[in-house]
C-alpha cells in the first residue's frame, strides 16, 4: 500500500526548475533510496515533502491526505519527520534534553529543561527508550555539542523518532562520518526498517543497494527511473546518467 504518493511536483528558482513534474511512490514499510548527481535536487524534493520549502505545483498525499500547503509542524504531527543534512542539534543541552523537547513537541507536555527530572519522568523515559533505539543510551546527560560526529548523526536519528513518524526522510545520514560510524547508522537504519517507512537520500552506493528495498534515480529534478536495487544496478539509462561502470563494481 502507498504511504505516500507525490504528481507533478514543481519547483523552480527563477528559469532553473529543481522539481521538474516529479512523481514518486513510497509504500509503507519499505526502505526507499532516491539518489542522482550533486545538483539533481535530492535536498530540495525532501524539503518540499518535509513542507520545509514551498512547491510551485503539484500534489503530495500521505496517508491519504494531502499535504501541499501544510506547514512542516503540522505535516510532523501528521506522521511525517525528517533529518537534514547538517546536523541540526542544541549542542548546548545534554543528549536526553535534546530529545526529550521533541518528545514534548510531539506530546505537548509542559516539559521544562530545568525542571527536576523527577517532574518529568514519562518524557525522560520516553527519550531514553528512543536512544537506546539508535544506539546511544550511554550518552544521555553528555553535553550533545561533546558528542562525535557519527553519534550527533545518531542524536539526529533519535530527534526525528521522538515524533513517532510513520515516514522519516533521511537526507545524507552518513555525511562526513568515518567508516565505523558509518556501519553503526546502516545497522540502525536496518533496525528501524521493521517500524518505520523510509526515505533516503545517501550518496554512499554501498549502503543504498544494501539498504533500499526500492531506488529512485533523480536527474535534474526528474525521476529517470524507479525499481528494485538490482533493476537499478543493471539500468542502462542509470549507468548513463550517474551510476557509470562503478555500478557494475559492487558500488
Amino acid at each position: 500500500m502507498s504511504l505516500l504518493e507525490v504528481r507533478n511536483l514543481r519547483k523552480s528558482y527563477g528559469a532553473l526548475k529543481v522539481t521538474d513534474d516529479l512523481d514518486l511512490t513510497v509504500d509503507e514499510g519499505e526502505l526507499h533510496a532516491i539518489i542522482g548527481p550533486n545538483g539533481a535536487g535530492k535536498t530540495t524534493l525532501i524539503s518540499q515533502l518535509a513542507g520545509q520549502a514551498g512547491s510551485d505545483g503539484g500534489s503530495v498525499r500521505f496517508a491519504g491526505t494531502e499535504m501541499m500547503g501544510m506547514p512542516m509542524h503540522r505535516r510532523v504531527r501528521a506522521g511525517m519527520s525528517r533529518s537534514f543534512q547538517i546536523t541540526s542539534i542544541l549542542p548546548g543541552f545534554s543528549v536526553l534534553e535534546n530529545v526529550a523537547a521533541a518528545v514534548q513537541a510531539r506530546s505537548g507536555s509542559s516539559f521544562r529543561f530545568f525542571a527536576p527530572v523527577s517532574k518529568e519522568q514519562a518524557l525522560n523515559d520516553a527519550a531514553l527508550a528512543v536512544l537506546a533505539r539508535v544506539g546511544i543510551a550511554d550518552r544521555a546527560f553528555f553535553r550533545a555539542g561533546s558528542l562525535s560526529h557519527g553519534e550527533k548523526r545518531q542524536l539526529e536519528l533519535a530527534i526525528a523518532l521522538a515524533t513517532r513518524p510513520r515516514l522519516l526522510l533521511l537526507d545524507e545520514p552518513l555525511a562526513g562520518t568515518s567508516g565505523q560510524e558509518a556501519d553503526r547508522l546502516v545497522e540502525v537504519m536496518r533496525g528501524l526498517k521493521r517500524d518505520v517507512t523510509l526515505v533516503l537520500i545517501e550518496h554512499d552506493m554501498d549502503a543504498v543497494f544494501a539498504l533500499a528495498d526500492r531506488i529512485s534515480v533523480l536527474v535534474y529534478g526528474r525521476i529517470i527511473a524507479t525499481g528494485r536495487p538490482e533493476q537499478i544496478r543493471d539500468d542502462a539509462r542509470v549507468r548513463t546518467a550517474y551510476l557509470g561502470e562503478e555500478a557494475g563494481e559492487g558500488s
